[in-house]
């Protein structure tokens, strides 16, 4: 009973629950639990948050003020001892007094609301171009993070589909090896034949191995892109032939493609400059604003008559305060010179951006097409190298091949294989990578 106890506490922890995934299931769950995807939404509340931000500082600003202070020692006040404040029986020529009293509160409220600021209309403007940029951000962070899962998930596909050829391949080394081995013991073949074969075999079984390993790694890079927890196992329900349609792929060779999240990136950056060239540019005109106060304050010698009704008076004052910048050592004129050349830049960045975006499509283009044809070619030998192993094997089983051949033949079809495998997996990625630069990754997923 305690071995039973302790074999299913030991099975509970280290079982894994499975998660059934298509691609769409994938991309959908990136969305909402990719760490940098997650930031990037948090960023656009924070963008959220400078917009009000900033217009609280167009809007009253109220504070209060309650004061309470203690005179130790009263300051003195000299005075002439001269009439009619002069006293005769005081030596000198001044007259020590004191003006105070020992306690002394104040309770005041003070109002200020701005009539005119430049800077605050440009910076209200600033920020909810800000949130655009932020927008955009998620945007990429979203692109990038459906690249990075689309090219892990085919990757477990093209492992597993690995996994498979090395299972069969094994199996049918297994088969061969067996029958030479009965060859062998019935006088009919060599025992290097039966050696041969097991070097063969014991290739295959590494490569199967080697493929096992792969397989797990890509799944658990595919986790750490989509944000799952490591402590779950994927089980992909989809199949190559059923997410990559040559009629899908033919419409991306000719497709001309969205305006890349990119370009509008460099377009907010250059209004952003600008409206901080505008914003340096009202820093020469005035501020006004408009300031309120009303006081309260009272006084006494001890601390239990400061809050007497009658030691207590008011006292309120309402204006309007200008300020006026004059000269500031040329500081605007220079931040406006380098908006300038900012701004230059990020033009030149903005040309640039456009040429690299068309050579980006052409050459993706390019690649996809290439990889299409040496998968047409990888495919044809695969088919070749199969229909010549067959052969080989009936021709050895007949007498009238080598054993030489068929290993020989066994290498050539699993090297295809290898061979058929690597262009696939590199079709599938020049895909995505001509989705990104078309800019239809994020389209694609929200059509």
């Amino acid at each position: 009973m305690l071995f039973l106890i302790g074999f299913a506490l030991n099975f509970q922890a280290n079982s894994q629950e499975i998660v059934e995934l298509t691609l769409e299931e994938a991309l959908n769950f990136t969305l909402e639990n990719n760490v940098d995807v997650k930031n990037a939404q948090l960023e656009t509340l924070i963008s959220k948050a400078t917009i009000k931000e900033t217009t609280a500082s167009g809007l009253p600003q109220i504070t209060g003020s309650l004061d309470l202070n203690y005179n130790p020692a009263i300051p003195v006040v000299f005075l002439p001892n001269e009439p009619p404040f002069g006293d005769p029986s005081i030596p000198g020529d001044v007259i020590p007094a004191r003006f105070g009293v020992s306690f002394q509160s104040s309770l005041g409220v003070n109002v200020r609301q701005m009539i005119f600021d430049g800077s605050f209309f440009v910076g209200l403007r600033a920020a909810k171009t800000y949130k655009e940029l932020t927008d955009l951000d998620k945007i990429k962070t979203e692109n990038d993070a459906i690249e990075a899962v689309k090219k892990a998930y085919f990757g477990v596909l093209v492992n597993q589909e690995r996994i498979r050829l090395a299972e069969a391949n094994l199996a049918r080394i297994d088969t061969l090896l067996n029958e030479t081995r009965a060859l062998n013991e019935a006088g009919f073949a060599e025992k290097m034949d039966v050696s041969r074969i097991q070097v063969q075999r014991n290739n295959t079984f590494s490569q199967l191995e080697r493929s096992r390993t792969a397989l797990e790694i890509s799944e658990q890079i595919l986790k750490l892109q989509m944000g799952l927890p490591m402590e779950y196992d994927v089980l992909i329900t989809e199949t190559l032939e059923e997410l990559n349609p040559i009629e899908e792929i033919n419409a991306l060779l000719i497709d001309e493609g969205r305006e890349r999240v990119e370009v509008s990136q460099l377009q907010t950056n250059i209004e952003l400059v600008w409206l901080d060239l505008k914003n340096n540019q009202s820093q020469y005109m005035p501020t006004i604003d408009f300031v309120a106060n009303g006081i309260r304050s009272g006084a006494g010698n001890s601390l239990g008559t400061v809050y007497d009704s009658q030691n207590w008076f008011g006292s309120s004052l309402l204006g309007v305060s200008m300020q006026i910048p004059i000269f500031d050592g040329l500081l605007k004129s220079a931040k406006i010179q380098r908006n300038r050349i900012q701004i230059q830049q990020l033009e030149n960045q903005r040309y640039f951006l456009n040429e690299s975006i068309k050579n980006e499509v052409y050459t993706a283009k390019a690649n996809l097409q290439n990889e299409l044809n040496i998968l047409r070619v990888q495919r044809e030998n695969l088919d070749l190298a199969k229909e010549v192993y067959d052969i080989t094997k009936i021709k050895y089983q007949e007498g009238v091949g080598s054993n030489l051949e068929v290993v020989e033949a066994d290498a050539a079809l699993i090297e295809a294989e290898i061979n058929y495998l690597t262009a696939l997996y590199d079709g599938l990625v020049s895909k995505v990578d001509l989705e990104r630069a078309l800019g239809i990754l994020k389209n694609d997923l929200l059509n």
